[in-house]
């Protein structure tokens, strides 16, 4: 069986292996986990023909450098804004290349955006835990972190599986810096001014911020006696606040239960653009109804839908993403 093997040269905090994430297992504890950017993830592999949700790794902001051992494949890149260096050129993080053996691939942040994608024409080997090729990395369980020192294996790669060149990166798929959420559910639980305090404030996202959630820094939102609610489930885009009065947008790692509070919940078609946020970016919110976030979740689903059945060839651009 033909494969192409890498070294792992490098790899920062977080990068691991991602897939569409395992649905339907929260009243089990389990939480889905998949890639912060779905969008992105999506776009890397179609971008080969592969199936959206097909394992790939996810990048953070610590980096990934890969040495090609052996055989040749097609790969993509897709996601915030990095830089993409191989075989002594540089690129924009919306790319497709082919790495044969003794070649290098760096990825490593530019201007903007915090995760991207890596796709491989090929099947990724991979640990797998309820079905799922997803890492939850607080516990490393699914297709797992990637160690500096350590090898990815990819069975019958496909060195030509589509054009080499840049892809367009779509203006929907940069980070949002004014997101919609829906009141609730606990609102009611806070004192009178604590939701007009979140919706005018300028809120910055801060240093503690990973797959499990974004601590945003702004005025404090007056709890009231909000923390004596029993512990409800919560999902990815809830916005949970402390007994400090401090919100924290919860992420794909999510806990499926807490006790404290959720003053809003950010609609899922944001949150992909939210997560490409870096550190010390800043973020408004918009309240909107349950049925205008429905009605903005259908055009979204639809629009991402179109962009990507027709993602191939004949929408490659002549430039890619930000360098």
């Amino acid at each position: 069986m033909a494969e192409a093997r890498f070294r792992i040269a490098f790899a920062g905090p977080h990068v691991a292996v991602q897939d569409g994430g395992r649905p339907g297992l929260m009243r089990f504890g389990v939480t889905r986990s998949g890639p912060m950017d779905r969008l992105a993830h999506a776009a890397a592999n179609r971008a080969l023909g592969r199936p959206a949700d097909a394992p790939a790794v996810e990048v953070s902001l610590g980096g990934l450098t890969l040495d090609c051992l052996a055989g040749a494949v097609t790969v993509a890149v897709a996601g915030g804004g990095f830089v993409v260096a191989h075989d002594g050129r540089r690129h924009g993080s919306w790319v497709v290349l082919r790495l044969s053996a003794g070649e290098r691939l760096q990825v490593r942040p530019g201007h903007w955006g915090s995760w991207c994608y890596l796709a491989f024409a090929g099947t990724l080997a991979h640990a797998s835990w309820l079905g799922s090729a997803a890492t939850h990395t607080m516990s490393g369980r699914g297709g797992g972190l990637l160690s500096t020192g350590g090898e990815l294996v990819v069975t019958d790669p496909d060195p030509a599986a589509a054009p080499h060149g840049p892809l367009r990166c779509p203006v929907f798929a940069r980070p949002l810096a004014r997101a919609a959420v829906v009141p609730g559910p606990q609102d009611h639980e806070f004192l009178p001014d604590a939701l007009p305090t979140l919706l005018g404030a300028e809120w910055r996202v801060s240093s503690a911020y990973d797959r499990m959630g974004m601590r945003l820094e702004g005025p404090p939102l007056a709890l009231g006696d909000a923390l004596s609610i029993p512990s409800q489930a919560i999902v990815a885009g809830s916005l949970q606040v402390s007994g400090d009065g401090v919100p924290t947008l919860l992420m794909r790692d999510h806990q499926t239960t807490g006790g404290y509070p959720k003053i809003a919940t950010v609609l899922g078609c944001d949150l992909d653009r939210v997560a490409q946020l870096r550190p010390r970016d800043t973020l408004r919110l918009a309240a909107v109804t349950p049925d205008e976030a429905i009605r903005r979740a259908r055009a979204a689903a639809s629009l991402r839908s179109a962009w990507l059945d027709r993602l191939g060839a004949e929408d490659r651009a002549g430039t890619g993403a930000d360098r």
